[in-house]
């Protein structure tokens, strides 16, 4: 039995209960199941523009294949069809709907992530993302976040990371230029976090190998958001102010992770010590502090990871020269920090080690500690300035071997939709009750 599409349609809601009808077929056989695939295929991209207005209409019409009896009794089987298909088509109405399928159905069940991993669907997307804009921008933003969150939940492939190109990388950078400067453009927020994501897929590649791989035996990929950066920083400063407002904002732990790392880096290369605005990064310091006050007691993985970020920002960036932005609220923020008794151990609770090396690190930069040379005592801060040419894929005898700063920041992850918490916004929540 086949599926043809041939329908006369008067109405939205006849549209709704045609593929109603569709998505409701039993099915036995694979052949069966791919002419059920098809006939709903076709029959929504057939009166996409007539009836799906709206990314809610489109999600609407995703979620009526995937809480169908057919997909629910054949989920592995549909689910590789329709990962099949992103690989074999170039209608954009037909890879729209594609798109959203798995997006949505991602969103709900990584394995689907893991599938469209182990079948090279990344280069396809990376593919998609550089000639789809112009022809649907809708289109175009559902790929950068199918992107995305594929990207987060897992180690891409290297041979895919391999293959991105300078191109896709300024591509990208390009499009934050050629927007507003307003951060909740629709499409600033999927493409700064594709480069986010991106930038942490480079860091896992050259500092967490997995268990298979021989460190020493494993050639450097070239860090290409980094080297965007490093090569062509004065075109790209939207992006930078951009990363800072979402900082200030964002609550997920993930993302927050995301971000510090990227800081990290740029902090820790020296062609990108001076990327950001002098007062951006005044405004960057704020929030750190803030959230350093701010961040509860069992948050010392991210506290750990701000502390790493707020060194080379004192020590590298242009808040090393005076006058020196906050430098006696800084300076005693840090000494409440690795405090013993009284009511500064009650705000941070007991010290834990890392901590008070870090803060001890940051205590040392030059301007903090009154040696106006800038450098650190331990000369850490020569050390962490070659991070850069590692990540650039330049190998350096001796490296960055010994450095664990940047394998700490590398390795530290949470779970997507993790929320960090606040010491604020419990206090409020309690004088509300």
């Amino acid at each position: 039995m086949e599926f043809e599409v041939s329908y006369q349609l008067d109405n939205e809601q006849q549209f709704w209960d045609e593929l109603d009808d569709i998505v409701s077929a039993q099915c036995q056989t694979h052949g069966l199941i791919d002419d059920a695939l098809r006939s709903y295929i076709t029959f929504v991209t057939t009166y996409k523009e007539e009836y799906l207005h709206t990314e809610y209409d489109l999600a609407r019409c995703s979620f009526k294949l995937l809480e169908s009896a057919l997909f629910s009794a054949h989920k592995d089987y549909v689910r590789r069809q329709i990962v099949f298909s992103l690989l074999e088509e170039d209608s954009p109405d037909t890879l729209h709907l594609i798109v959203a399928l798995l997006l949505f159905d991602g969103r709900n069940n990584e394995a689907t992530f893991e599938m469209m991993n182990e079948e090279g669907i990344f280069p396809r997307l990376v593919e998609l993302i550089y000639g789809q804009k112009d022809d649907d921008a809708g289109l175009h933003r559902m790929l950068l976040e199918l992107v995305y969150e594929m990207s987060r939940i897992q180690r891409l492939r290297r041979q895919d990371l391999i293959l991105i190109e300078d191109d896709f990388v300024q591509y990208l950078f390009q499009i934050i230029e050629g927007l507003s400067d307003d951060v909740n453009d629709p499409y600033h927020y999927p493409v700064i976090r594709v480069l986010l994501i991106l930038n942490e897929q480079y860091m896992v590649s050259a500092h967490d190998p997995t268990p298979s791989q021989n460190p020493n035996a494993i050639t450097n990929i070239t860090n290409k958001v980094i080297k965007t950066l490093s090569t062509s920083g004065s075109r790209y400063k939207t992006f930078g102010e951009n990363i800072i407002l979402l900082l200030n904002r964002e609550s997920e732990t993930s993302l927050q992770l995301l971000i510090l790392k990227l800081l990290y880096l740029i902090f820790t290369t020296p062609s990108t010590y001076e990327y950001f605005y002098t007062n951006d990064l005044r405004v960057l310091l704020d929030i750190i502090t803030r959230n350093l006050l701010d961040l509860p007691l069992s948050a010392t993985a991210l506290r750990h990871t701000y502390l790493r970020v707020l060194y080379p920002l004192l020590a590298h960036t242009q808040l090393r020269n005076p006058p020196h932005y906050k430098r006696d609220e800084l300076s005693r923020l840090l000494a409440m920090m690795t405090a013993t008794g009284g009511a500064t151990e009650g705000h941070f609770g007991a010290v834990d080690e890392t901590t008070k090396r870090l803060v001890g690190r940051c205590v040392r930069v030059g301007w903090l500690s009154g040696n106006e040379a800038g450098r650190d005592r331990n000369g850490e801060e020569v050390g962490e300035g070659k991070v850069g040419r590692k990540l650039l894929g330049v190998e350096m005898p001796g490296g960055m071997t010994s450095s664990l700063s940047v394998v700490e920041v590398t390795t530290q992850r949470e779970t997507p939709g993790v929320l960090t918490g606040s010491r604020r916004r419990e206090e409020l929540e309690k004088q509300a009750k």
